[in-house]
């Protein structure tokens, strides 16, 4: 890949039928479809279960966003990490993490990833390589770095995926972190979420300059700006960002084009954008949708497939949130739990 600020000579890795991945398999796309399915209902439960107040504290939902994490995630190897910022439950699913435990996280239940004490913002699983989602604006960024300090001193082969949004581009330690990573030649790919709002602010107004696939020239990192919305093209330009990371290369900036249809979190009323906006946005640019349109084109699948592959999703789902409500809630010694650790 060359050392430049795009893949190809558009805009981003999203042009014409190479870059959109036209050689993946039917299954492979399946697999994908299914994935991207599988958040979606979990988070559309997530939503229903707070809205019963099952679910205490901030819950940001991913939908929308999928095709971002279900794509990058195929480039993805074993001994590999991952982290993200609050809206992290997409990611824990796309990572391989069980539906029951990230639900009964979201609970508060013991049988959480983090024995229901980390709440749908902070949850964890070394297991997976998942480093956690971080509430605070841009923190994965200088912890995602450190992960990719540590692969290259280990010389363990791994790279670090670090997501993060539209909105934490802008923060200081972003920049800290960019100068790191391209002088010790990091292996890490900072992925920028761009759902075009940070909290309730538009990224026109929040940002003096809106390619943020660039914000990494200074520090000689290259990036590139992806459709965000298309699982297909996130795949292949993940693939050949992955490649270029994993060759020793250093880091790189990905910006993905994406769009979040629910507020920024549950509490949020959203009523800085038109509901024109949202509707026009799930009409022309839905993941699932564009996928599925494209299986189906193709007859790579037929529609018995597809209502088959939802009805399971939908009993995943629904088991998760059955356990997340029966597990028992954490006994109070794990208040004291996980606090120190013998080094």
């Amino acid at each position: 890949m060359p050392n430049e600020t795009r893949i190809d000579s558009g805009k981003g890795a999203g042009k014409g039928r190479a870059a959109r991945g036209e050689a993946s398999t039917g299954e492979q796309l399946l697999q994908d479809y299914r994935q991207m399915l599988l958040i979606r209902r979990f988070e559309e439960k997530a939503g229903q279960l707070y809205g019963m107040g099952l679910i205490a504290g901030f819950c940001h939902l991913y939908i929308g966003q999928e095709a971002v994490v279900v794509g990058m995630q195929a480039s993805a190897h074993q001994g590999d990490s991952i982290i993200t910022t609050y809206r992290d439950h997409g990611h824990m699913l796309a990572c391989g993490m069980e539906a029951k435990g990230v639900m009964a996280e979201l609970t508060g239940r013991s049988g959480g990833y983090s024995k229901g004490k980390g709440g749908s913002m902070h949850m964890f699983s070394r297991e997976k390589g998942f480093y956690g989602g971080h509430g605070i604006v841009g923190a994965s960024v200088p912890l995602g770095t450190g992960l990719a300090f540590a692969h290259k001193y280990r010389e363990d082969g791994g790279i670090c995926f670090c997501y993060f949004g539209d909105g934490a581009a802008n923060q200081g330690q972003v920049y800290e972190s960019f100068n790191m990573a391209s002088l010790w030649k990091l292996p890490i790919i900072y992925v920028i979420e761009n759902n075009k709002y940070g909290m309730g602010t538009s990224v026109e107004r929040a940002s003096a300059t809106v390619d943020l696939y660039r914000r990494g020239e200074a520090f000689a990192i290259p990036g590139v700006q992806v459709n965000g919305m298309d699982v297909l093209e996130v795949r292949a330009a993940g693939a050949e960002v992955a490649d270029y990371v994993r060759s020793g290369k250093g880091p790189y900036v990905m910006e993905m084009n994406t769009y979040r249809y629910r507020g920024h979190s549950m509490s949020d009323p959203a009523k800085y954008r038109t509901k024109e906006e949202v509707a026009k946005m799930r009409k022309e640019s839905d993941p699932l949708d564009t996928l599925r349109s494209y299986m189906l084109e193709r007859q790579l699948v037929d529609e018995a497939r597809l209502k088959d592959i939802d009805r399971d999703v939908r009993a995943v789902v629904n088991e998760a949130a059955e356990f997340a409500q029966t597990s028992p809630e954490p006994d109070p010694s794990e208040l004291f739990t996980d606090i120190l650790i013998d080094a």
